[in-house]
């Protein structure tokens, strides 16, 4: 049993299983941000566009309730809720990988230029390029 709980520390300790955890966490607030931005602030403003108290009251109703079953609706304003709700989250996501990769891209470029720039000349090779060069001028 020791073992097995050695183990499991090792695996729960690992960056990539704690990097997971924070972006689970991470996402689990980001859902709930765009669930508000979608929900108190686009969804008004879609009901106002097609004149309803709100986009749930955007139905179709195709069959009326009866005594003996419940009315059958499409509820295309929930529908329509989802749908903003998923494009608000891949836009932002889409955002943020192209941000990562730009600058991955520009650290990348940096790590060129400075593999590309020579090497500075040490000291003892600066003192005999001045020597070199004293000498030339003598003759």
């Amino acid at each position: 049993m020791k073992k097995f709980m050695e183990e499991f520390k090792a695996f729960a300790l690992k960056g990539n299983v704690m990097d997971m955890a924070i972006g689970v966490i991470i996402g689990g607030a980001f859902a709930a941000i765009t669930g508000s931005l979608v929900g108190d602030v686009i969804t008004p403003l879609l009901a106002c566009l097609f004149n309803s108290p709100n986009t749930d009251a955007l139905n179709i109703t195709l069959r009326e309730a009866t005594a003996e079953s419940e009315a059958v609706v499409l509820g295309l304003g929930t529908f329509v809720g989802t749908i903003v709700n998923f494009l608000v989250i891949a836009l932002v996501l889409f955002s943020v990988i192209k941000a990562i990769n730009k600058a991955k891209e520009l650290a990348e470029k940096n790590k060129k230029k400075e593999e590309e720039k020579p090497a500075e000349p040490s000291a003892e090779e600066k003192l005999l390029t001045e020597i070199r060069d004293l000498l030339k001028e003598r003759k």
